[in-house]
């Protein structure tokens, strides 16, 4: 092979393995398909009691509409248009101006809406129960709330600023109410107010009513910060659309009517405050002319005065052309003057003299002056007597002009300001619908069943891959270098009968000999008698199979009687001995006692257990050998005997280690075939690692989809490292379906169906 085709081979080597690891996750999923439906059903479990905990929310609309103000100024003309100056308020602006303190704190006083009632004996089971409770309602009068035992009813509640936000508890008695904070208790009547001076301040509170049979409940005084946080927090201002003007309030809460009515008063309050807004540049100006018209009034009251003692005085003056001339163009400077004067004097109002615009009529001011000054200079060359007329008709006209333009200007601003609306228009008030917006309990279900599911999922990939687990028989042997020599499938008969805890366990030519369990117990067979050496001539001792585990639970002792059964059938015979001194369970397979068996064996006080190593293949007297009987049981099967556990020694390695052992081997290797011996785990006791010396096939086996990886690889290293061969591992229990990467697909059965 070449080279490229070597890396072509990789390449798709590698993708094979990624696509199979995925493969792997989705069918650990589906492996876990308890642990998923589990958490799928505690999710909806959770969200049907969160449907019932919470109460239900309702939502209110109104609408607004933003106009421009100075409609009606403009309408009377540009002389009173150009005093107000106009004004376009922005959608976005006014949304923001109706969350603000100053529109919301007028409703937080007129509905008391700093009070706060909860009852204290509804709990989370009673709000489960009911699926819903009662909610308190502000009204302009009180306070009020709902309970089992009556209902509450507080008209009046300030405390002092260290009272703010802690819950007083109110009871009825006899005699009136106590109202308590769990130091002090303080004694009040219904139905007045009553004052009481606590550590921290002062308290005054005016109770109604309250519940009957000292019913308690508690009450709370809130900072109006606090409030309206939670007012902002129930309340959406938008502006619909872009630059439409229109805006949309929304509330929400648990009480349609209590909704409803909060928000209409705070559409209400800013309605008035922008009415208030758009009247205010008006009244500013009326204001100030009220203040200018009498003292112009009596200027020219004075001027006209003057002019008259001057005219009883000299007579009638004859005004030249140039003269006439003169005094008409003075005339209209002053005029002129005037006007910007009282422009002046309304825009420094508002501005400063740095502004643009004064600076602008300041300009023209100096202006005009300086004409004037040029006009008194020529004026000043003429008659005496003609320049003193022209002074004093000059002034009686221009203060007559003054006047009445103000008067004039005045009586327009007032009939303004008597049809001025504001800016802001109501369109749509909010009304209760009685529409439950939340909890939407079908999605609440949905989505909790979904987040179950997922968590569940989530829990079965983190535990698979935290868990390596044994699944791969390729893995395996790479891992430990021993060979996979059989995989057993699960028997689904046997499964079903095993979870009777009562009925016993049964062997599978009794139970499922048609399964394909079984027949992978005979492949095991077969490749153990291939892999044993021949037998010999008579006296040879038999062939001994030691099958253990790595750690409780793989099913060593299913194997190791199954192994049993299906040697007999070839017509030899087999002794299977519980090796497992501690937790043995070998006799419940068969339906036997454990009494009589190894443990007790290798206990009794024998007098040969002294001779030397080399006399253990001696002949066992006749007597001895009638001993050994005592604890060799028949099975009732053909060809197989058995050996139990005996009662449970206090030290079994020991027994198995002081050469009883190889006494007992010594013996039976005369009159067996085949001896089957199932040992303890590795990893649980030494016990295997003793036993091991006298077998000629040391078998391990593994729970497919249960045993830990790692656990098996270090009890092969143990093994080894004793000098002990592992010729084999069994996997144990492999489930077959397509949820099982690397499970049979298939399933048949070989023999007789019925």
């Amino acid at each position: 092979m070449n080279t490229d085709s070597k890396n072509l081979s990789n390449t798709a080597s590698k993708e094979d393995n990624d696509d199979i690891d995925l493969m792997a996750l989705l069918f650990a999923i589906l492996r876990g398909w308890k642990v998923v439906v589990f958490f799928a059903v505690l999710g909806l479990v959770i969200g049907i009691l969160y449907s019932r905990y919470v109460n239900p929310t309702f939502k209110s609309d109104a609408l607004i509409q933003i106009e421009q103000n100075s409609q009606g100024i403009s309408a009377l003309g540009t002389n009173i248009s150009d005093l107000i100056s106009p004004d376009v308020s922005k959608a976005q602006t006014e949304a923001e101006l109706i969350r603000s303190r100053m529109i919301l704190e007028p409703v937080v006083n007129s509905l008391h809406l700093r009070i706060k009632l909860t009852d204290p004996t509804i709990d989370i089971f009673d709000k489960i129960k009911k699926n819903g409770t009662n909610t308190q309602r502000n009204t302009l009068d009180d306070v009020s709330l709902e309970t089992e035992s009556g209902q509450v009813r507080i008209r009046q509640f300030d405390v002092s600023q260290a009272y703010l936000n802690q819950p007083f508890t109110l009871t009825r008695t006899d005699t009136g109410f106590v109202l308590s904070n769990g130091f002090d208790d303080f004694k009040g009547q219904f139905n007045q107010l009553n004052k009481f001076k606590g550590a921290n301040g002062q308290i005054h509170i005016v109770v109604t009513d309250l519940p009957l049979n000292s019913h308690p409940t508690v009450i709370t005084k809130q900072s109006l910060q606090a409030t309206t946080d939670a007012l902002n927090s129930s309340l959406v201002v938008t502006e619909k659309g872009q630059q439409t003007g229109i805006i949309q309030l929304s509330m929400t809460g648990e009480n349609p009517e209590q909704v409803t009515l909060i928000l209409r008063k705070i559409i209400l309050s800013y309605v008035n405050q922008n009415q208030s807004r758009g009247s205010e540049e008006t009244t500013k100006t009326i204001k100030f002319m009220e203040t200018q018209i009498p003292t112009l009034k009596k200027k020219l009251e004075d001027s006209e005065k003057e002019f008259n003692k001057f005219r009883e005085k000299s007579g009638t003056i004859d005004i030249g052309q140039e003269a006439g001339i003169l005094l008409t163009e003075n005339s209209q400077i002053d005029a002129q003057l005037n006007e910007l004067k009282l422009k002046k004097a309304d825009l420094t109002t508002y501005y400063t003299e740095d502004h643009p615009l004064v600076i602008q009529i300041n300009e023209q001011l100096d202006v005009l002056n300086s004409r004037k000054q040029e006009i008194d200079n020529t004026i000043a060359g003429l008659p005496e007597v003609q320049r003193e007329f022209l002074q004093l008709s000059e002034d009686t006209a221009i203060n007559r002009e003054i006047y009445l333009t103000l008067l004039k200007n005045y009586e327009q601003l007032k009939i303004v300001k008597a049809g001025q609306i504001g800016f802001a228009r109501i369109i749509d008030l909010p009304i209760s619908t009685f529409n439950t917006i939340a909890p939407k309990k079908l999605q609440i279900w949905v989505l909790a069943t979904l987040l179950g599911t997922m968590l569940g999922a989530m829990l079965v990939l983190i535990k698979s891959l935290l868990r390596n687990v044994v699944k791969d028989p390729e893995r395996i042997e790479g891992k430990t270098g021993v060979p996979v020599v059989a995989t057993i499938p699960r028997s689904p008969l046997l499964t079903r009968l095993r979870k009777n805890k009562k009925a016993p366990n049964r062997l599978l030519a009794y139970v499922d000999n048609n399964s394909l369990s079984y027949e992978a117990i005979k492949s095991l067979r077969t490749n153990l008698m291939f892999g044993m050496p021949v037998q010999g001539r008579a006296g040879q001792r038999a062939k001994v199979i030691l099958v253990t585990g790595e750690s409780p639970g793989v099913g060593k002792s299913f194997i190791s009687a199954n192994l049993t059964e299906v040697f007999a059938q070839l017509d030899k015979k087999v002794l299977i001995i519980d090796a497992d001194m501690r937790l043995g369970e070998l006799h419940r397979m068969f339906s036997m006692s454990q009494d009589n068996g190894l443990a007790d064996y290798l206990s009794q006080d024998k007098t040969h257990l002294s001779k030397s190593n080399a006399q253990t293949t001696e002949v066992i007297t006749s007597q001895e050998s009638s001993n050994l009987a005592n604890f060799i049981h028949p099975t009732g099967i053909d060809n197989i005997d058995f050996m139990p556990r005996g009662q449970h020694p206090r030290n079994p390695a020991s027994l198995l280690a002081n050469g009883s052992f190889n006494h007992l081997m010594a013996e039976l290797n005369l009159h067996y075939d085949y001896i089957v011996i199932d040992s303890p785990p590795v990893l649980a006791a030494s016990d295997a690692m003793i036993l091991a010396q006298h077998a000629d096939k040391v078998l391990m086996v593994t729970r497919y989809d249960d045993s830990i990886e790692g656990q098996l690889v270090y009890a092969v290293n143990q093994m080894n490292k004793a000098n002990i061969k592992v010729d084999g591992i069994i996997l144990n229990d492999v489930q077959q379906g397509i949820m099982s990467k690397y499970s049979y697909h298939y399933s048949y059965a070989y023999g007789n169906n019925q």
